[in-house]
């Protein structure tokens, strides 16, 4: 535990130097999801519709935008080399920058998405649960993206095949976590796909950071 609550100070540390990093995906976010509500006019039922789909996808973007930085600068100044040999366990240390990520990535999102979401005419409810499907779902997409990460890294042109890899696999979380937003509000609940929802977050917070350090270790050969 300590070794992790060390590189996660370590990583917001360097974050809070570089601040633009952070509001760069939050104004993404930010103006992806504001720019339907202006394009396709005040229509009530329209906008509910919609909701669910373009605040996930904008928040799925969003998250991408910080991927390929997140091993970049420790493979560059041979940092990631000296965590991989040293005592502490390589998958230990990779969960932390994996918190880390998603503090800085992810939670920024889930704390502004109910805002996004009065634009489109959401309840308290589906507010509620647009929330809850954030704060499951942010954490899956830094786990899938790290191993992402950590298979693109040093490769020339590495952010357009991290893009290629993960999108794919971020689709299962993107259907459940717009799905469950949207069958609340066609009244048929949300239940089902926060379970599905939370069972893939709980496998890929099982086996990612194993799979993330067998990325690194062959990217590091």
């Amino acid at each position: 535990m300590n070794a992790i609550l060390a590189i996660m100070r370590r990583d917001l540390l360097i974050v809070m130097r570089r601040k633009s990093e952070v509001l760069t995906a939050l104004f993404f976010f930010v103006i992806v999801s504001s720019l339907f509500p202006l394009g396709i006019g005040p229509e009530p039922a329209l906008l509910r519709k919609i909701a669910p789909g373009v605040l996930w996808v904008g928040a799925l973007l969003a998250t991408m935008l910080g991927l390929q930085r997140m091993f970049a600068a420790d493979y560059a100044d041979g940092t990631l080399e000296q965590m991989v040999i040293s005592p502490t366990p390589l998958v230990l240390l990779i969960v932390g920058k994996i918190v880390a990520h998603w503090l800085v990535s992810g939670l920024p999102l889930v704390l502004v998405a109910p805002l996004l979401g009065l634009q489109f005419d959401l309840d308290a409810e589906a507010l509620g649960i647009l929330m809850v499907t954030l704060f499951l779902g942010t954490p899956l997409l830094s786990l899938v993206g790290a191993i992402g990460a950590a298979l693109t890294l040093g490769v020339r042109g590495g952010g357009v095949l991290l893009s290629l890899l993960v999108l794919p696999l971020y689709i299962p979380t993107l259907i459940f976590g717009a799905g469950a937003v949207e069958a609340h509000i066609s009244g048929l609940g949300a239940g089902g796909h926060l379970s599905l929802l939370a069972a893939i977050f709980l496998l890929a917070g099982l086996f990612a950071p194993w799979a993330t350090a067998a990325a690194l270790r062959i990217a590091l050969e």
